[in-house]
C-alpha cells in the first residue's frame, strides 16, 4: 500500500461531464457556475467540450463559455477534445489544457465509435502532436475501468494496457473512470493493482460515478493507495445513460466533506461550493444530488426560519 496523501487536487468536471448529461442550460448559467467554482477554491475546472454539437448539443456553446468566464490566476480551465478539429477549437477558445479519452472495453469502443480500442487511440496522435508543439498538457481518460454496459466486467489487465498506452503517447495524467458506477472497493483495488504496476501513482486520478452509491467508498480505497487526484462534479451533476434514473458523477461537496473528515488538504471552501451547487441545480430545475449539499441547504433554511 502507498502512503495516504496529505493533499488532494480535485478536478471539477461538472461544467462538462456533468452538464453534458443534463438538460440544456443557458450559457450564462454555465459561465456563472465556472466562476463560482473558481471562487470556491477549485483549481482545475473542466469548462467545456469541443465535440460535434450534433452528438452533444449541450456543449455547443463551449467557446462562448470560455469567452465569458472571469479567469483566475492559478486556475486551469480545461476542455475535452476528441480530435484535431476539437483541439483547434479548444486552443482558439483559450483552454489551458485538453483531455482525450479511450475505453478499456473493446465492446464499448466498438458499440460507441465503431472501432477497436487500439484504433481509437491512434486517432489521438495528431492531437498529442499538436499539443506538444503548442506546449499544452494533455490529460487521458480511460472509461469502463471496472465494468462495461455491453460486456460486463472488464479485466484489470485491459485497463492497465490502455492507461499505459495513453501515458506513453504523452498524457501527463491518466484518469480512471468507472463509467457505469458498478465498482466496489475490492474491484477497485484489483484494477489499481494492475494500473499502478505500469503507471506511477503520481500520474493517476480516479473518476467514479455513483450509480450504486459506492463512489465515496471507492475514493477511500483509491486514497489508501496514495492517489491524490479525484474527479468530481458539483451537485452530483450528470447521469448515467446506461442506467435509467441513476445518479451521475460523485458530488464534489461529498468528496470535500470526506477529505475534511480525513484531515486531507484540498483548498476548497465547502459552503461556497455548496452555494454553487444550489444555483446550478436551480437552473436545471432539480435538487442537488449531493447529500452534503442537501444537508447544508436544509441547515441554512432552518437557520433562516423566524423563531416564535
Amino acid at each position: 500500500m502507498n502512503a495516504w496523501p496529505t493533499n488532494v487536487r480535485i478536478v471539477e468536471v461538472g461544467p462538462r461531464d456533468g452538464l453534458q448529461n443534463e438538460v440544456a442550460v443557458s450559457t450564462e448559467a454555465k459561465i456563472a457556475l465556472v466562476n463560482a467554482l473558481a471562487d470556491a477554491g477549485l483549481r482545475t475546472i473542466e469548462t467545456g467540450s469541443f465535440v460535434s454539437p450534433k452528438w452533444v448539443p449541450q456543449m455547443a456553446d463551449s467557446a462562448q463559455v470560455f469567452a465569458g468566464i472571469a479567469r483566475k490566476t492559478g486556475v486551469t480551465y480545461s476542455a475535452l477534445t476528441p480530435n484535431l478539429q476539437g483541439y483547434q477549437g479548444a486552443r482558439a477558445a483559450g483552454a489551458d489544457e485538453v483531455a482525450i479519452f479511450g475505453a478499456a472495453s473493446e465492446a464499448f469502443s466498438q458499440k460507441n465509435i465503431n472501432c477497436s480500442v487500439a484504433e481509437s487511440l491512434e486517432r489521438f496522435a495528431p492531437v498529442l502532436a499538436a499539443a506538444k508543439a503548442d506546449g499544452i498538457r494533455v490529460r487521458g481518460y480511460v472509461s469502463c475501468v471496472v465494468g462495461c454496459p455491453y460486456q460486463g466486467e472488464v479485466a484489470p489487465a485491459d485497463v492497465a494496457k490502455v492507461a499505459k498506452a495513453l501515458l506513453d503517447m504523452g498524457c501527463y495524467e491518466i484518469s480512471l473512470g468507472d463509467t457505469i458506477g458498478v465498482g466496489t472497493p475490492a474491484k477497485v483495488h484489483a484494477m489499481l493493482d494492475a494500473v499502478l504496476a505500469v503507471v506511477p501513482v503520481s500520474q493517476v486520478a480516479v473518476h467514479f460515478h455513483d450509480t450504486y452509491g459506492q463512489a465515496l467508498t471507492n475514493i477511500y480505497a483509491a486514497l489508501s493507495r496514495g492517489i491524490h487526484v479525484i474527479d468530481s462534479a458539483v451537485a452530483g451533476l450528470g447521469g448515467c445513460p446506461y442506467a435509467a434514473g441513476a445518479s451521475g458523477n460523485v458530488a464534489t461537496e461529498d468528496v470535500v466533506y470526506l477529505l475534511n473528515g480525513l484531515g486531507i488538504e484540498h483548498g476548497v471552501e465547502l459552503n461556497t461550493l455548496a452555494k454553487a451547487g444550489w444555483a446550478i441545480a436551480a437552473a436545471l430545475g432539480k435538487a442537488p444530488s449531493s447529500k452534503v449539499g442537501l444537508a447544508l441547504k436544509a441547515q441554512c433554511t432552518q437557520n433562516a426560519m423566524p423563531t416564535k
